[in-house]
């Protein structure tokens, strides 16, 4: 079958065919209110909610600046993983940020480094190496102690330790870092992972390898599937976006 008699290919063909094409020359940055904002030839860009496309501090404006400067083409979404988490980040969760402060203290609830596979010894040996640090680093920076278990039964948690995670989500300066960290959680299953990366104590790649043991470690054992490699590809880039926001903004 030709790509022309194709439908998928039909369809993704028309998707890029309908984005729209670059329509500026020169990106910059500027400052306007006590913020940085992101300049398309001189003017304001917007969100999609028509806000401002304005940064807390320079250098993730910068970091914003450069996805549309990298722009040669069409004005792919894909491409603009930051711009999409402030657009995120302005539009929405400025506006309702309990909302997502409920959804982060929802995944510790069941987080991923809760439940522990009983083997093989490889995989078992993979989880305590990636998670036990995140569970030490709540236990010493949260206050937070929470339950293991085997397998995937779940264990209801101590009300004590989901305050102490609804707390440390309090803390985190809104909406920007929020947002990122929100998106970590969503990617990542963990919301301590998340956490632990938002206060920098975990690197972006740290925080990836530590919510994706599993997945690693059965590529390990039996091989790379083309399809799900580039699923995971698509979730990596969304989350080194987040790891990044997180990390200039502190």
């Amino acid at each position: 079958m030709s790509e022309d008699e194709n439908p998928m290919r039909r369809a993704q063909a028309a998707m890029r065919a309908s984005l729209p094409k670059r329509f500026y020359k020169e990106v910059s940055v500027g400052e306007a209110g006590g913020a940085y904002v992101v300049l398309l030839d001189g003017k304001g860009a917007k969100t999609p909610a028509r806000n401002t496309l304005a940064l807390p501090n320079e250098a993730l404006a910068r970091a914003v600046a450069a996805e549309w400067n990298a722009i040669e083409g069409a004005i792919d979404p894909v491409r603009l993983p930051l711009t999409r988490l402030t657009n995120l980040a302005i539009d929405a969760v400025a506006n309702a940020p309990q909302t997502v402060i409920d959804e982060i203290v929802q995944y510790a609830g069941s987080d991923l480094v809760f439940y522990r596979a009983d083997g093989p010894d490889g995989l078992v040996a993979l989880q305590n190496e990636r998670w036990n640090p995140v569970l030490d680093w709540a236990a010493a920076h949260l206050g937070a102690r929470f339950l293991l278990a085997e397998g995937v039964m779940h264990v209801r948690q101590p009300d004590e330790a989901l305050a102490a995670v609804r707390d440390a989500a309090e803390r985190l300066s809104k909406p920007f870092a929020l947002t990122a960290t929100a998106s970590a959680t969503n990617i990542g299953g963990s919301a301590l992972i998340a956490l632990a990366l938002a206060n920098g104590a975990l690197s972006g790649d740290e925080a990836w390898n530590a919510a994706h043991v599993d997945e690693q470690w059965n590529i390990s054992q039996w091989g790379e599937d083309d399809e799900a490699q580039r699923r995971l590809a698509a979730r990596h880039a969304e989350f080194s976006a987040a790891a990044k926001m997180l990390a200039l903004l502190r």
